[in-house]
Parts: C-alpha cells; sequence; structure tokens
C-alpha cells in the first residue's frame, strides 16, 4: 500500500481537461519555416556507455522519481500538510488585456514576457498551496524575505520551439526538473513533485501558445524560478517560499542569428566555484558573483570569462556556459573532451546532450577529464587544436576564438577549421528542437509535444 502510494506520487494525474482560453486564429503556415532542411542523422539508442564518463553522469542521466526530490511520503501520523502541488489543482485567472506580441525578428533576451505566470506558494505550516496561473505582474514580497538578504533562490532555463509542424515542443525537460530539485536541496527549500510542475508549465505554454514564435530562429524562453520569502532577518532554512515561473520570447543568441566567436579572459584572480560549493547548483548568487569578473575581461578586450580553478588552473566554464575541446590529445588521439562533473561544474543540459550525440557518432573519443592551461597552450604549440566552443540554453553553441592568458592572445583556430564539428552539433540539435527528428525520419524522444494532453518526458528510449 505504501509502495502503491509513493508511486502515485510520480505520476502525472489524469483529470480535468486543459483549459482553452480563446485565442486568435492560428496561422496554416509559418513563414521562414518552409525549406528548412533536416540534415543529418542519429540512431535511435536507450543508453549510453561511454568508457571515458565518470560514474556520476551516468547518474544524472539515470535519475527519477527515486532521487532526492521525490515527494516523501507523509504517513498517517503528524499535521497534515500538502506535500506537493497538483496540477489537476490549477486556478487559472484569465488576463482580460492582452499585449501586443513582437516582431521574432527583433527579440533581445529576457526582454518582452507572456501575458500570463505560474505561482505557488509553500510554507511550513500548510505546505504547498493550490497552483496558479494568472496575469503577469509584479510580485509582492516582505522587505525582509531570505531571498533578498541571504540568496535563498535558485532558477532553471529551459526552451519551448514550434515545429515546422506547428507543435510547440519542449527539450529534455525532465533533466531541468532533475536539476531544479537537486538546487532546491541545497538551498534549502522544499521539494515537489517534478511532473506536476511540468504539466503546471504545459498549461502556462498552452494559455501563452500564441507567444511560442513563429520562426526556426526564435523560441519562447521559460524560467522557472524557486526563491525563499519568510519575512525574517535570521540566517536560517525558510518557513516560507515560492516559486513562480514566466515565459519570454526570445530571439537567436548572436544578433546576425550565426555564429559569432567570442574571446576569453583567463585570469586565476577570480573564481566561479570551489569544491563543496554550489557550483553545480543554478543559483543567482553564482551568476551575480561573476559580473566583476565579466566587466574586467570586457576591460581588457575580450567578450567572456574562461574561469579556472586549482593551481595548475584547470579549464572549467566559458562564461555562464560549460566548455568543450575539440582536439588531438597527448597520445595522438582525435578528441572532444569536457571538463567532469566533479563538484563546481553546472551540469548542463546542452552538454549532456552533446555528450551522448558524439558518443554515438561513433566517429573520435568522448571524454570527461580535467584541463590545464598547459595541456592547451602545449597542444596549441602543436597544432592539436582543433575546436573549442561553449555550450547552454541560450546560444547553444558558442565558438571560441582566443583566450588572452598571462598578457598573451592566445588563438584557437576553430573557425579556420569550419566550425566543423560545431556546426554539426548545432545543426542537430537545431533538427530535433524544432521539427522533433533526427534526421528528417528518425523521430527524436528528446523534445516533447508540448500540447498533447499529457507530457511525454523526454529521455531517449
Amino acid at each position: 500500500m505504501l509502495q502503491r502510494l509513493r508511486s502515485s506520487l510520480c505520476r502525472v494525474p489524469a483529470g480535468a481537461s486543459p483549459f482553452r482560453p480563446p485565442v486568435p486564429a492560428t496561422r496554416s503556415s509559418s513563414p521562414g519555416l518552409a525549406g528548412f532542411a533536416v540534415r543529418h542523422a542519429l540512431p535511435r539508442a536507450r543508453s549510453f556507455v561511454m568508457a571515458c564518463l565518470p560514474p556520476a553522469t551516468a547518474a544524472l542521466a539515470r535519475q527519477d522519481c527515486s532521487n532526492g526530490c521525490s515527494v516523501p511520503f507523509a504517513g498517517d501520523s503528524g499535521p497534515q500538510v500538502a506535500e506537493t502541488f497538483r496540477a489537476k489543482d490549477l486556478i487559472i485567472t484569465p488576463a482580460t488585456v492582452l499585449k501586443e506580441k513582437p516582431d521574432p525578428d527583433t527579440l533581445v533576451f529576457g526582454a518582452s514576457f507572456t501575458d500570463h505566470m505560474l505561482t505557488v506558494e509553500w510554507s511550513l505550516a500548510s505546505g504547498w498551496e493550490k497552483p496558479h496561473i494568472k496575469p503577469f505582474e509584479n510580485l509582492s514580497i516582505h522587505p525582509a524575505a531570505s531571498v533578498l538578504h541571504y540568496a535563498v533562490e535558485l532558477f532553471e532555463g529551459l526552451k519551448a520551439f514550434r515545429g515546422v509542424d506547428n507543435k510547440i515542443r519542449l527539450f529534455r525537460p525532465e533533466l531541468n526538473m532533475n536539476r531544479m530539485c537537486r538546487s532546491a536541496l541545497r538551498a534549502t527549500l522544499p521539494v515537489f513533485d517534478k511532473e506536476e510542475l511540468l504539466e503546471c508549465i504545459r498549461q502556462l505554454i498552452q494559455i501563452d501558445q500564441e507567444w511560442v514564435p513563429y520562426s526556426t530562429s526564435a523560441s519562447l524562453y521559460i524560467r522557472p524560478t524557486f526563491i525563499g520569502t519568510e519575512p525574517s532577518l535570521g540566517v536560517k532554512k525558510p518557513s516560507r517560499a515560492l516559486l513562480f515561473v514566466v515565459l519570454s520570447p526570445v530571439g537567436p543568441y548572436f544578433s546576425s542569428g550565426t555564429f559569432k566567436p567570442v574571446s576569453l579572459w583567463a585570469n586565476p584572480k577570480y573564481v566561479r566555484a570551489w569544491k563543496g560549493g554550489t557550483g553545480d547548483c543554478k543559483m543567482g548568487g553564482n551568476y551575480g558573483a561573476s559580473l566583476l569578473a565579466q566587466c574586467e575581461a570586457m576591460e581588457n578586450g575580450c567578450q567572456q570569462v574562461l574561469w579556472l580553478y586549482g593551481k595548475d588552473d584547470q579549464i572549467t566554464e566559458v562564461g555562464t556556459m560549460n566548455l568543450f575541446l575539440y582536439w588531438i590529445n597527448e597520445d595522438g588521439e582525435e578528441e572532444l573532451a569536457t571538463p567532469p562533473l566533479d563538484g563546481i561544474i553546472l551540469p548542463g543540459v546542452t552538454r549532456q546532450s552533446i555528450l551522448e550525440l558524439a558518443q554515438q557518432w561513433g566517429e573520435f573519443k568522448v571524454c570527461e577529464r580535467y584541463l590545464t592551461m598547459d595541456d592547451l597552450t602545449t597542444a596549441l604549440e602543436g597544432n592539436r587544436v582543433k575546436e573549442m566552443f561553449g555550450s547552454g540554453t541560450a546560444c547553444v553553441v558558442c565558438p571560441v576564438s582566443d583566450i588572452l592568458y598571462k598578457g598573451q592572445m592566445l588563438h584557437i583556430p576553430t573557425m579556420e577549421n569550419g566550425p566543423k564539428l560545431a556546426s554539426r552539433i548545432l545543426g542537430m540539435l537545431a533538427d530535433i528542437q524544432h521539427f522533433g527528428v533526427r534526421g528528417g525520419r528518425i523521430r527524436s524522444s528528446w523534445p516533447s509535444d508540448m500540447l498533447q494532453k499529457n507530457l511525454r518526458l523526454a529521455w531517449a528510449t
């Protein structure tokens, strides 16, 4: 009986049909979508065994409702509190005044927001309240709220894409939910049922579906945020919290819509994360503390920071992105390498997807390993570096052209080499996100069709 009750918490509930507000008639065809050819093929696979990958990566990929994010069973004793919120309990208040939707070709990242938002409140006394979808509005928060003083908060970032078939898809959302739950545990914020949040997000997107751009160069950015709201100056685990989700239509990361390589400032003066810290969690404090280094990078003529760590100047991340190096390694092997998930690296969804795609190709070695600036400079001297690029939800793939290190500008021949690999990865991921397919005929199980009644999680099967 207990097991059945626990299992029921890990399923998206079947219930009332989702709210369907009146929306303007949708276009039967989407300008700019026709003629966008699918360029690559990828065989299907259930799991991926990477010889070079440490156990941590495989564990992250296998996480499900049995992990630390699961909703515990309260039992029959003690005060009755809601251990999670339920999508079937959604209270929906449609906006009476709808905003004008921006032109997809003029979108600035994070500057426009849709008509509605999702909010769910939690308290130690009552547990989770019913979720609300309501008109987008400012938050009302106590001046002593713990988020304002001690940065008790976290956030996530993922995107919804409108495909050529007019279906709206979300790319591997369960990975974002897993990471959000891990961050919540680190921030002492309450646990919740991940699939219930995904279903609430699905219904929010359904209401604001006309905000998902009719374009393959734009998307709808989804920002779940979780904050401590206890009105107290005490440094402690908060007794009140607020989870909210806002949506923002965004254009391409680069204004030109094409690859634009960046230069990096590598200086051990600043450290993004450290062992035992929160570098592997998506918390605002990690980003706010990076701004001074970013300003210095720009003062030194560079666009981003190459974050170093340790006495041997280990290469960790690029700005707010994970890092990849495509090179000929010390053993003469063609290799795609990225730093391992050792606690100071954020486990990026795009990062994991790139590793899995490259491993399936089977054309070169794919490895999580430590990389130092000495490794890089030695490889550059030996003409063994092919490409370097960052990866993330915002840009997908960002090429690197130069690194300023110890007063010397090191040139990375990424663009001279195509960049063949970075372009291939970008094309493959774009096909999956906008077409829901791998290569035109092979359907990918990574994207989720967001407007189906039941949300299908996006993991390779």
